[in-house]
């Protein structure tokens, strides 16, 4: 069976980790096609739209996408992107790799982000001179399909441990909906955590949750990441605990993240298009690759994406590494050295 893969490099490194991660997808033993896209700032500078109809329709007629970055119209890009394939959620894991001078190198977590609503619907106005207000919007249907989500990812890839981030002591309209609605699917699917649970004394009973005000929460994953496991967020939430988790790991250039939805999928790496590299050949291609790992499990090839991971977490213990990591190797001879693992 041909799978047919949209392709959009965007703007600027993504205009060189995308080829990395297709070519490592190239590599591996199942039949792609690879339909390439345009969108970003460079389209919107000669077209005048950042993301034309026709990439539109590219993504939303392939089996899945990979994107690069986008400068500038990031927000008129990714956005209507995650839209056109009808994504609801937002994976991002961030894991410590051997080798790596990682700030926690016993980091193993997985966000997953609702991905349709929040602060980031875009419902914002200017009301008068100087005075401007932004719409938060959080349904119980999404916080509920999230909730959802999440303790299936948790239980599917052997998490035991979910955590529901809020700030419902402040929001308590918006984030006590939030809450309210994944703490009655999390009494469905888990048991409190305890003390005891917390030490997998009581493993049998289920799959442990807790919830944490997210601010809190920020400062306990700097100290002590390894006490978490899946984090379901509201978007925003999701976005900036995720980019912290970084931090931890050794950089935006480690995650990669994939936006799911029922019948569609879109993979991108977290970074953005870094224009001060961009065009110099050294971005770190990891995160682009993990990306295209998590579109082969998407989309049923599970021991391949092992296969890829495997070779990516080998290349970033024996090097080569891009400057990034402490290295001097470009994204092509790093791209090389994974391809020849495989």
């Amino acid at each position: 069976m041909t799978h047919e893969i949209a392709v959009i490099p965007g703007d600027g490194i993504g205009q060189e980790v995308t080829p990395a991660a297709v070519d490592v997808l190239e590599a591996i033993a199942v039949d792609f096609e690879f339909v390439e896209g345009e969108a970003g700032d460079a389209v919107k500078a000669e077209t005048g739209e950042a993301l034309p109809r026709e990439t539109r329709e590219i993504a939303a007629d392939a089996d899945a996408t990979l994107f690069g970055a986008a400068g500038e119209t990031a927000a008129d890009v990714i956005l209507p992107l995650r839209q056109v394939v009808d994504s609801f959620a937002n994976v991002r894991p961030a894991v410590s790799y051997p080798g790596l001078d990682a700030v926690q190198p016993d980091t193993d977590l997985v966000f997953i982000r609702e991905n349709t609503e929040g602060v980031y619907k875009g419902i914002e106005s200017e009301i008068s001179d100087g005075v401007t207000t932004c719409t938060r919007v959080i349904t119980e249907d999404a916080s509920e399909k999230i909730a959802d989500f999440g303790f299936d990812y948790a239980r599917n890839n052997d998490y035991d441990d979910v955590t529901i981030a809020h700030k419902a002591n402040v929001m308590r309209e918006t984030d006590g909906l939030f809450l309210d609605t994944a703490e009655a699917v999390a009494e469905e699917r888990s048991v409190p955590r305890t003390d005891e649970r917390a030490s997998g004394d009581t493993a049998s009973e289920g799959i442990a949750y807790d919830t944490a005000l997210m601010d809190a929460l920020a400062m306990h994953l700097v100290m002590h990441p390894e006490d978490y496991g899946v984090v379901i967020c509201p978007n925003l939430a999701g976005d900036m605990l995720s980019d912290l988790a970084a931090g931890l790991v050794g950089g935006l250039g480690l995650l990669p993240s994939a936006n799911v939805g029922e019948d569609n999928a879109l993979f991108e790496p977290v970074h953005g298009s870094a224009p001060d590299i961009a065009g110099e050949g050294v971005a770190n291609p990891a995160a682009m690759i993990l990306s295209a790992a998590m579109l082969l499990d998407h989309l049923g090839y599970e021991d391949e994406g092992d296969r890829v991971r495997t070779a990516v977490e080998a290349t970033l213990e024996d090097g080569p590494k891009t400057p990034d990591l402490g290295g001097s190797a470009s994204t092509e001879a790093v791209t090389e050295a994974v391809v020849d693992r495989l």
